[in-house]
C-alpha cells in the first residue's frame, strides 16, 4: 500500500499476503513445477511441499495432518462439509445452523432444502450469539449435521461452538463450524471445540486469495461432490495448487508464531478505535456481543446516519458496511436484522477491522477522519 492509499479498516474482507509467505510459494512458481501426483523426482518435490503444509495447517488447530483437505475456498469446504456429508448419509434428514450464517453456508443448506431436508435455523439474541436453551430443544427433535460459524464476519461475535458440539453429538449429528474469520487471530483447538469438520481461509489471516482447507475429524462421515483423479484422500479430486498449497502452510506456521502476541495487539488496536469514536460520536452504538468477539472486529452503528454516507464522506478509511445496493436502494444487513436491529439501526452500521499492518497512529487517524465525517453527514442530514 501506497502512502497515498487509504487506511486499510477492512482485513475482515480479505489480508495483504505476508512477505514471508511470497517467498515460500515462489519456488513452487517458479523451479518445483511438478505434478504431486507424478512418479518421478519432480512430482516427489512437489507432494513433500504439500505434505508438509498439511502438517503446517494442521499444526496450527491441533489435528492430525492426515484429517486436512485442501481446497480452493472456504466456500468449496463449506460446501464440502455440508453437501458431503448429507451425500454420506445417503438419506434425507435435518440440518440445524444459524440465523447468521454466511451465504457460503447458508446457500448449500437451501439447496439441500430443495431435496427435501428439513433445515432448521437457529435465531441469535440482540448480540448474535445463538441461544443454548433455544438450541437443546431444537436438537432435542434430532439431526443429522449442525454448522454453526464460529465467529461472525460482520460483528465479530462467537459462538459457543463447544456447547453446540456436545448438543449435536448427544443425538449423533455431525458438527460443522466456519472459522474463517477466527483462524489466524485467535487460538483454535478442534479437540477443544470439539468439532467434525472446520473451515479454513488462507487469504483471511494473510495467505493468498485461492486457496481454503476443510478439517475433517477421523470417521466422520463425506462423500466427494466432486469426482476426478482421487486426490485428497479421493475426497477433492483435482490437481493440487502446489504454490497456494505452500503459502496456506507458511502462513499457518507464522500464525503459530505470532498468535499470542497478534491477539493482545489486535484487541488494544480494536479497542483504541472504539474509545475515540465513543468519545467523538455521542449516540454510536456497539453491534455485537461486547465481550465474547473477534479480537480485530469492531461494528458501530452512528446516528441519525447511513453508515455508507459516513464512509463516502471519509475517502481517507477503506471499511465496510454489511448492507447491500440493489438499485440505488440500500438492504440493510441481514445478521444485524436476525439480531432485532430495526431498518434505521442496520443501515447506520460500518464495519472497522484491524490487521498485523494496522498502527496505532493510523487508528488515531482514522477515528479523527470518521467522526468528522459523521459531524458532516449528520449536519447535512439536519
Amino acid at each position: 500500500m501506497s502512502n497515498d492509499d487509504p487506511i486499510y479498516l477492512d482485513f475482515n474482507a480479505t489480508t495483504p499476503v505476508e512477505p514471508e509467505v511470497v517467498e515460500a510459494m515462489l519456488p513452487y512458481l517458479r523451479t518445483h513445477f511438478g505434478n504431486p501426483s507424478s512418479g518421478h523426482v519432480y512430482g516427489h518435490r512437489a507432494q513433500q511441499a504439500v505434505d508438509r503444509a498439511r502438517r503446517q495447517v494442521a499444526a496450527l488447530i491441533g489435528a492430525q495432518a492426515d484429517e486436512i483437505i485442501f481446497t480452493a475456498s472456504g466456500s468449496e469446504a463449506d460446501n464440502m462439509a455440508i453437501l458431503g456429508v448429507a451425500e454420506a448419509l445417503g438419506r434425507e434428514g435435518r440440518v440445524v445452523c444459524s440465523a447468521v450464517e454466511h451465504p457460503a453456508v447458508a446457500k448449500p443448506c437451501r439447496s439441500l432444502s430443495r431435496r427435501g431436508w428439513d433445515i432448521v435455523s437457529l435465531a441469535v439474541d440482540g448480540g448474535g450469539r445463538v441461544d443454548l436453551p433455544a438450541a437443546k430443544q431444537v436438537l432435542a427433535d434430532g439431526a443429522a449435521l449442525v454448522t454453526v460459524m464460529h465467529s461472525n464476519n460482520e460483528v465479530g461475535t462467537l459462538q459457543p461452538i463447544r456447547e453446540l458440539a456436545d448438543l449435536a453429538h448427544a443425538r449423533g449429528a455431525v458438527m460443522h463450524t466456519d472459522a474463517a474469520q477466527s483462524i489466524g487471530k485467535m487460538a483454535i483447538d478442534v479437540d477443544d471445540l470439539g468439532v467434525d469438520a472446520l473451515t479454513i481461509v488462507g487469504h483471511k489471516f494473510y495467505a493468498p486469495k485461492g486457496v481454503g482447507a476443510l478439517y475433517l475429524r477421523q470417521g466422520t462421515p463425506l462423500a466427494p461432490v466432486m469426482f476426478g483423479g482421487g486426490q485428497e484422500g479421493g475426497l477433492r479430486s483435482g490437481t493440487e495448487n502446489v504454490a497456494l498449497i505452500v503459502a496456506l502452510g507458511a502462513a499457518c506456521e507464522i500464525a503459530v508464531r505470532r498468535l499470542a502476541g497478534d491477539e493482545k495487539r489486535l484487541a488494544a488496536l480494536r479497542d483504541r478505535l472504539w474509545s475515540r469514536l465513543a468519545a467523538g460520536v455521542p449516540g454510536i452504538v456497539l453491534n455485537g456481543d461486547a465481550e465474547r468477539r473477534l479480537p480485530h472486529t469492531l461494528n458501530v452503528s452512528f446516528p441519525g446516519v447511513r453508515g455508507s454516507a459516513v464512509l463516502a464522506a471519509a475517502p481517507a478509511i477503506a471499511a465496510s458496511t454489511g448492507s447491500a445496493c440493489h438499485e440505488g436502494e440500500e438492504t440493510p444487513s441481514a445478521v444485524l436484522q436476525a439480531m432485532g436491529f430495526d431498518r434505521e439501526r442496520a443501515l447506520a452500521a460500518v464495519r472497522l477491522s484491524v490487521g498485523r499492518t494496522t498502527t496505532e497512529a493510523e487508528i488515531d487517524t482514522a477515528a479523527a477522519a470518521l467522526i468528522g465525517a459523521w459531524h458532516t453527514v449528520s449536519a447535512h442530514v439536519g
